[in-house]
């Protein structure tokens, strides 16, 4: 291992003694239980099965079969949970085979983040990972099943699944993808026509068009955002089925492999000799193995967020120092947009993750000796799945990349550490991703404009007052202000004011969108504003630097001065209308950026 990584993992491992013990104490309690159907009183189970044909209802009866709870986020709403349309009659026909049972336990809410951003649903997207993580869990209590399947990609909902799974961590769980859309026009031309629309330089209609062309088919945005990095780490994690994330929905080999999935639910049960519970594969070197594929991408910040609220409802304490540490020192090996011009279609065919994996256990930078679905070693995934004929099998991956300018081996990476960088100063502490930002736009030394919303720079950028050096401080915009909405909607203008030529940085307690890129973007503050934090204090004018290579995030001011100025107010308008009033004790509940922006932080940490 390389010694970093082996020592983040070491302190990782005991920063989470106790919790982690606590944890896999409660799943022991779960897992001792046995069979909970064949111990459930007669009407319940009656109930349970009322629905099902004769011949399932035969097979519930013995208790020496699986019963698959499946948990589907399946909408037609998302371009990349439409596929899942067609998922539980597949996975129906697969266990079946073996004399297994499935029953759809429960659906999930899908947000498309893509549809609410820059409006007022947005505010709900953070929220609906713990809403998704809830509903998870009514699904699965009704405790008649020896192993789940979860159907979800997007951005909150493969988090919101992983966090509610990892509460029924006694039971064997497999994620089931549903790929990427094919290609369509590139994301350098979609975003061209973005900030040439911001200009007034396209029509509505030139920009619809461009937007069409690129998200036009059923599957994952083809952009490396929160929906494939989540893709991405979940395999690495050992949850995928090797090489599955990114094969294109409505393939043979897309079926071919959802119904091995539902299969290898069935063979990792309780019921056999092979049983592999989620919490055995969900560990510290597990989360680790995930951050460093996140950095070795390139992944979409939001993870830096869900990657902390996925490890503790695992008893794991991880923090940002052990990211940005292990950033120091983990290659960046990809560039997929906005970090590139490629797709993740090209990715995958450059070697993806099978090529990924390979390099980085030859390296040292991920931890083989970790449990997954197909068994103990994390070597397995350096395989890839094909079509013989009928039979689904697995060859060994490329051993070397296909297109160096798409993937490249560790030892020749784009860059020798990631993209992430902990940033911290007199504003407090957050994240900036580096890896799409050029070096000579990374440190920015400017008077601020301030904003409490996107929409307000955006006027001001219409107005012509932006045109100048800028440091955009965007507040109020922090979990328990007003449930942190994507600001994706105000980076054609920031990178308008780069291209002409300004210096231009954003320091927000808010995020932005898994596509933000090319403008240094300090994000996720905290404490954020409306806990007092001090991005309340700065004024119009106050210079601020934003040091993306040195991680320093300070504002210019005396301390004293800072602290004697009336704090800014809250928006009278945050938080209210399009449903938002109903999240109201969920903000309130939410833990800071840095702790994951969770509701359940304070409940988890106190059964530990």
């Amino acid at each position: 291992m390389h010694p970093r990584v082996q020592q983040v993992t070491e302190r990782l491992i005991e920063r989470s003694r106790a919790t982690r013990q606590a944890y896999l104490a409660q799943m022991q309690a779960a897992a001792s239980r046995g069979v909970v159907r064949g111990t459930l009183p007669c009407g319940n189970l009656a109930h349970a099965m009322a629905a099902c044909g004769s011949s399932d209802k035969e097979q519930l009866r013995l208790m020496n079969q699986a019963n698959v709870g499946v948990i589907t986020a399946y909408n037609d709403m998302l371009s990349a949970h439409q596929p899942f349309e067609h998922y539980p009659e597949q996975i129906r026909s697969a266990v079946r085979a073996m004399g297994c049972t499935a029953q759809i336990a429960g659906g999930v809410p899908a947000m498309c983040d893509g549809v609410t951003q820059g409006e007022p649903g947005m505010e709900l997207s953070l929220a609906s990972r713990d809403v998704i993580a809830m509903a998870t869990a009514i699904g699965l209590s009704h405790n008649v099943f020896d192993a789940a399947l979860c159907l979800g990609v997007c951005d909150k909902i493969v988090p919101g699944l992983l966090i509610g799974a990892l509460r029924f961590g006694h039971l064997p769980v497999v994620f089931v993808p549903a790929g990427p859309m094919v290609s369509g026009l590139s994301n350098k031309e979609k975003a061209a026509v973005r900030q040439r629309f911001a200009e007034g330089k396209a029509t509505r209609e030139e920009l619809l068009e461009a937007e069409s062309q690129s998200y036009h088919g059923a599957g994952t945005c083809t952009f490396y955002g929160t929906a494939n990095t989540n893709q991405m780490l979940v395999e690495i994690m050992g949850l995928h089925l090797p090489g599955s994330s990114f094969v294109n929905p409505n393939t043979p080999l897309r079926e071919a492999l959802t119904r091995e999935a539902a299969q290898q639910a069935c063979r990792i049960t309780a019921l056999g000799g092979d049983y592999i519970s989620m919490a055995s594969i969900i560990d510290e070197k597990a989360i680790i193995n995930a951050v460093v594929a996140l950095l070795a991408t390139g992944g979409s910040t939001n993870l830096t967020l869900h990657i902390v609220a996925i490890a503790q409802a695992a008893g794991i304490q991880l923090k940002l120092e052990d990211l940005a540490e292990l950033s120091a020192v983990v290659p960046t090996m990809a560039r997929i947009y906005p970090n590139g011009q490629a797709d993740i279609n090209h990715f995958q065919a450059a070697g993806g993750t099978a090529f990924l994996v390979r390099e980085l256990l030859n390296a040292g930078y991920l931890h083989e000796d970790v449990n997954t679905i197909v068994g103990r070693g994390l070597r397995r995934y350096t395989q890839e799945p094909f079509m013989d004929g009928d039979s689904l099998v697995w060859r060994d991956g490329p051993q070397a990349s296909l297109d160096e300018a798409v993937l490249r081996p560790a030892n020749n990476p784009f860059n020798p550490e990631g993209g992430l960088r902990l940033m911290q100063g007199n504003l407090g502490r957050g994240v900036i991703k580096v890896s799409a930002v050029a070096p000579e736009h990374q440190v920015v030394e400017a008077p601020c404009r301030v904003f409490d919303s996107q929409h307000a720079l955006a006027d001001a950028f219409k107005r012509g007052e932006l045109e100048r050096d800028l440091v955009a401080v965007v507040r109020f915009q922090g979990p328990r202000a007003n449930g942190m909405p994507e600001l994706h909607k105000m980076t054609p203008f920031l990178g308008i004011l780069q291209d002409r030529g300004f210096k231009v940085a954003l320091v927000t307690d808010g995020r932005m969108s898994g596509a933000s890129g090319k403008v240094a973007a300090a994000i996720h503050v905290s404490p954020e504003a409306i806990d007092n934090g001090p991005l309340r204090y700065v004024q119009d004018g106050d210079v601020i630097r934003v040091d993306g290579k040195t991680g320093e995030l300070r504002v210019l001011v005396d301390a004293a001065q800072l602290q004697a100025r009336t704090p800014a107010e809250l928006p009278a308008e945050q938080g209210v209308g399009m449903g938002r009033e109903l999240f109201a004790f969920m903000r309130g509940a939410m833990s800071s950026a840095e702790e994951g922006g969770s509701c359940f932080t304070q409940a988890l940490e106190s059964l530990q």
